[in-house]
């Protein structure tokens, strides 16, 4: 009797409460599940992201990123040069349940044992993230799938070429053209990359992993893209642009630009 009294007074309490007010609440978290920026900052502060990857936040301003470029829930994104899928994560909070991540990662980047066992863990945590695998040279979404698309400090590797790791000469402007293709009209894709100074982009790129941010804009430009925005949010005018950007005394702080592209409707 005593666990039915608990239950009668809850019932009460609650009719007491009016529809007015219980309707208030629930569209309280109706707005706060399809408000971009609310989604953008439960989707960073997830519990269950890693350690390893919100020890990034700070340098990477995930939250302020994401705001700026636009993604919003139910989209279509893309994570493009995934590596550890640190992007695709916080982007799949964000969509969530109506929209889809697709993390397009080189084969060349994914051979070993711990890296398999670590995605088999973002994919648990995170399902609306599903991984493309394609080789270095090949990237060719399917036309007109994406909404959005990231790529963070990698554009310059499609300048990149190594032995070491199988990576041959790729040409960018196909590489561009192949995302323009894959964006639906008005997507957005958001760049960032290290500034870098020099007109030889590929001996700039081979010795620093840098790139100057008019060769982007002209890359993503030629292939029919329009720069809508950019940002000094990641800007470090303390960088000299001189260094490898693993060098320790400037890994996590270098010089960043952020553009934002659009496809034309």
């Amino acid at each position: 009797m005593r666990r039915f009294s608990f239950a009668l007074a809850g019932a009460i309490a609650l009719a007491a409460i009016g529809p007015n007010v219980l309707a208030h609440e629930a569209g309280a978290e109706e707005h706060a599940a399809t408000d971009p920026v609310a989604a953008i900052a439960a989707a960073v502060a997830a519990p269950d992201r890693p350690t390893d990857a919100r020890e990034l936040d700070e340098s990477r301003k995930p939250a302020e990123v994401l705001a700026f470029l636009g993604l919003e829930p139910g989209m279509t994104a893309a994570d493009l040069l995934t590596g550890t899928g640190y992007w695709a994560e916080i982007m799949a909070h964000v969509v969530g349940l109506e929209g889809k991540v697709v993390a397009y990662q080189p084969s060349q980047f994914y051979t070993d044992g711990d890296s398999k066992a670590a995605w088999s863990a973002l994919e648990a945590r995170a399902p609306e993230v599903s991984e493309s695998r394609y080789p270095f040279d090949e990237f060719a979404p399917p036309a007109e799938t994406l909404d959005f698309a990231i790529i963070n400090l990698s554009y310059h590797d499609i300048y990149w070429t190594s032995e070491r790791y199988k990576i041959p000469t790729t040409n960018p402007a196909a590489y561009v053209t192949a995302l323009y293709a894959g964006m639906k009209p008005g997507g957005v894709v958001g760049v960032i990359d290290h500034v870098g100074e020099g007109s030889e982009t590929r001996e700039l790129v081979d010795a620093l992993h840098r790139i100057d941010p008019a060769v982007v804009r002209a890359d993503f430009e030629a292939a029919g893209f329009v720069l809508e925005d950019t940002s000094d949010l990641l800007a470090n005018p303390e960088d000299d642009h001189t260094k490898l950007v693993f060098d320790p005394t400037i890994r996590g702080k270098t010089d960043r630009f952020l553009f934002k592209f659009v496809k034309p409707r």
